[in-house]
């Protein structure tokens, strides 16, 4: 049985602060997990497809939407930091970033210029700020001279506004909050001028062929992990006040936006 931090491995560092929270987890849980690397641009699709998958980071719209019926292990809580936007238990949001050396102030000020995505198959990078945009369209159909993407993860969103290929993108609020941990020097080169409303984290999932009891034990261990003196260390590396088990209807909500977007004729950010 495999597990996999690929969302959210900002560095090699963060790759192995996830490695040892997973192997450490699975210890205490009494679960064998084999903690695999599997780095962009591999197809995430080919990740989650996966019948060995059973401690693996899946965005939460991927989630709703699958036809396989994955089994839900744990979604992580991102501490909580003042300049982000409010978040409860198990949330995240989007930023909408520029160069911190950029004129513009409100997200209106870009409107005209280039804006960066992810992937369609992403909450945070594609359908969030779609969200975000609906309230600004005002009967157009489009906002910005030219939308970019797929650029796939959340480092080439980044550098697509840090490299000028964009004035504005999205970045996941919890991989903004890692990088502002480490890697304060980027982190200072953008200014975060819009946010999202929240959505539920993205989730630790189990493919359908796992045992329901390792699930179960790895769902246990992780909410548990706070109070855990094993475990606890590793929190703070990775900005996380715990972990909680999410309710599968909580991802409704992403489906939701997806559908209010298309129905205003709005089917990417542009």
């Amino acid at each position: 049985m495999i597990a996999c931090s690929r969302m959210y491995n900002l560095n090699p560092a963060l790759t192995e602060h996830w490695r040892r929270l997973f192997e450490h987890t699975a210890s205490v849980a009494g679960v064998p997990l084999e903690v695999i690397d599997y780095a962009a641009p591999a197809p995430l699709d080919q990740l989650w497809a996966r019948a060995d998958l059973a401690c693996v980071f899946m965005c939460g719209w991927p989630f709703q939407r699958a036809t396989r019926p994955f089994q839900i292990i744990a979604a992580p809580i991102p501490e909580q930091n003042a300049s982000l936007h409010p978040l409860n238990g198990p949330q995240y949001c989007t930023n909408l970033v520029v160069r911190d050396t950029a004129p513009y102030e409100h997200l209106q000020d870009t409107f005209g210029g280039r804006i960066a995505w992810t992937d369609r198959g992403s909450h945070s990078g594609f359908n969030a700020p779609r969200k975000l945009l609906l309230d600004h369209l005002n009967g157009r159909d489009h906002l910005y001279s030219e939308s970019i993407g797929p650029v796939v993860t959340p480092r080439a969103s980044l550098n697509s506004v840090l490299q000028g290929g964009a004035d504005v993108a999205p970045l996941d609020s919890y991989f903004h909050m890692l990088l502002a941990r480490h890697e304060p020097q980027t982190a200072a080169r953008i200014r975060v001028i819009a946010q999202t409303p929240a959505a539920p984290m993205p989730l630790l999932v189990a493919a359908p062929e796992i045992d329901p009891e390792v699930v179960a034990k790895l769902g246990r261990t992780f909410a548990q992990a706070a109070d855990t003196p094993r475990l606890a260390p590793y929190l703070k590396d990775l900005c996380l006040s715990g972990f909680a088990i999410p309710k599968r209807a909580d991802y409704a909500i992403t489906d939701q936006w997806h559908t209010e977007a298309l129905a205003a004729g709005y089917p990417e950010p542009r």
